[in-house]
């Protein structure tokens, strides 16, 4: 796949496929935190980490989305199974249900303000939530102080790329946050 890339009040792009992991338990337990952390660090409530090219993400009080280079995501699901292995969990690959787009600029969360009914004031670096944009379902991280990742269902892709090109025409107006 060739990378789309939007220039605009922020640089928008599509990022190339990667391994998408939902992982569901008790966030809690010792046993899914060390499986966890034997990647990426456990992320609190609202929050994601990273350790080089992995991620996690916190979706909701039983689930994280945790993300790797595509080709490791096989031998991180086996991992994570047997680590796992007796106790109540779920562990999926959803790496070709989602995609992944970034922007990047200081103007991101004013673009993304123009098409979420989040109020981004406070939303720094580390922060993760789920939310919608426009009329679908999306996650947005703050992978760092001016770059966020949003991840949404590959299905909508097409219609994601074309909200945000138009949210982050320089013509149109951006509020001040």
């Amino acid at each position: 796949m060739s990378e789309r890339v939007h220039e605009g009040l922020v640089t928008l792009r599509e990022m190339p496929r990667r391994g998408m992991i939902t992982l569901r338990g008790d966030l809690g337990d010792r046993t899914l935190r060390r499986a966890v952390e034997a990647g990426v660090p456990m992320p609190e409530r609202g929050r994601l980490t990273v350790a080089g090219a992995r991620m996690a993400a916190w979706m909701s009080p039983d689930e994280l989305l945790l993300m790797a280079p595509h080709e490791a995501i096989l031998a991180d699901i086996a991992t994570l199974r047997t680590a796992l292995a007796g106790s109540h969990h779920l562990v999926e690959d959803v790496s070709d249900a989602r995609c992944l787009m970034r922007l990047e600029g200081e103007a991101v969360l004013e673009v993304l303000a123009k098409l979420s009914p989040v109020d981004f004031r406070d939303f720094g670096e580390g922060r993760f939530r789920r939310t919608l944009l426009a009329q679908v379902a999306c996650a947005i991280g703050m992978v760092s102080p001016h770059t966020v990742d949003l991840i949404a269902f590959r299905s909508v892709t097409d219609y994601v790329w074309a909200v945000l090109e138009n949210a982050n025409d320089r013509a149109a107006p951006v509020g001040h946050f």
